[in-house]
């Protein structure tokens, strides 16, 4: 089996910090995801590999052990343990004279692969002995809202069927989700694992997020910004009244308070709504006027200046 290189598929340096790994994940994700690329299997098999990489790269605990293991190390059930006691056990055979030769034979591949059953290296034997069932891991995907605000999803697992699933409020892309002896069965009467389940959030139609606060993009007219207005905009939960004041300019934000994820005890995030100037549909001289009569009132104003001061 081929090795990945994990860093290389995100396109990051091995001592990359958490926040070049999510950063260079998101830039990725929104290029390969298979919405934005529909019917392109070469494209979906990007994002699953760029997805597995995030999964374990964002994780210290498993990056940890890809960095000491390889892709063998976050496998469901690997002891890191286990896996240096092989490996100690292999470094003293190759010293010994007494076994020159027999630590060439061994395929450390194999032996790490057998690292998930049931007993423990002791002394040169191998000894059956009661073990906790492998740890399984899966993604799922989940609503924009049901992440945001939180909520339980019904999700269907490969080998496990239907379950639910309780998302947190506030949960991000990336997050897990731990589903005690939900795993695989142990051996010797063993307790079973746990199933980890990785969250991927889908894109909203216009929402977006930063942490707990949402910002959407809202079209109004040159009428409604000059004027005021009151209208209707979207929320994770229908939709609320904003007003917006006589005089507002394109790209000003309104904020409307409590209106977006959740942040667990402190609350809810803000609902951050910035104002982007429509045109009329209307052509020809009746909207050439109108131009030209606004023209004056932009007398004595350079409105590209501050674009001027900071080459």
């Amino acid at each position: 089996m081929e090795e990945k290189d994990l860093y290389a598929a995100l396109g990051v340096a091995r001592d990359a910090s958490e926040d070049q790994i999510r950063k260079a994940y998101r830039r990725l994700a929104r290029r390969h995801h298979p919405d934005v690329n529909p019917n392109d299997a070469k494209a979906e098999e990007r994002f699953k590999e760029i997805s597995f990489a995030y999964d374990v790269l964002s994780d210290a605990e498993k990056r940890a052990r890809y960095d000491e293991f390889g892709t063998q190390g976050v496998q469901p059930g690997f002891d890191p343990e286990q896996a240096r006691a092989y490996r100690r056990w292999s470094e003293g055979a190759r010293r010994s004279p007494a076994h020159e030769g027999f630590a060439e034979e061994i395929d450390l591949e194999d032996l790490l692969s057998r690292l998930g059953g049931a007993g423990r290296f002791t002394r040169g034997e191998w000894r059956s002995m009661p073990m906790r069932g492998r740890d399984a891991h899966a993604e799922i995907e989940v609503e924009f809202a049901d992440a945001a605000l939180g909520g339980e999803v019904r999700v269907q697992i490969a080998g496990r069927g239907g379950l639910r699933v309780k998302v947190p409020p506030g949960a991000d892309d990336g997050a897990r989700i731990r589903l005690a002896g939900q795993g695989e069965p142990g051996v010797e009467n063993g307790p079973a694992g746990d199933l980890y389940l990785t969250l991927r959030v889908r894109p909203h139609a216009f929402f977006t997020r930063e942490g707990a606060d949402l910002a959407l993009d809202l079209p109004v007219t040159i009428p409604e910004l000059v004027l005021g207005a009151e209208v209707e905009v979207p929320t994770l939960e229908g939709t609320a009244s904003v007003r917006i004041p006589p005089h507002s300019k394109p790209g000003q934000r309104l904020r409307l308070r409590g209106k977006g994820a959740a942040k667990g005890k402190a609350g809810r995030g803000d609902l951050y709504v910035r104002l982007v100037a429509e045109l009329p549909d209307a052509k020809g001289e009746a909207l050439d006027e109108i131009a030209k009569r606004m023209e004056p009132l932009y007398a004595g104003r350079d409105v590209r200046a501050r674009l001027r001061g900071k080459r």
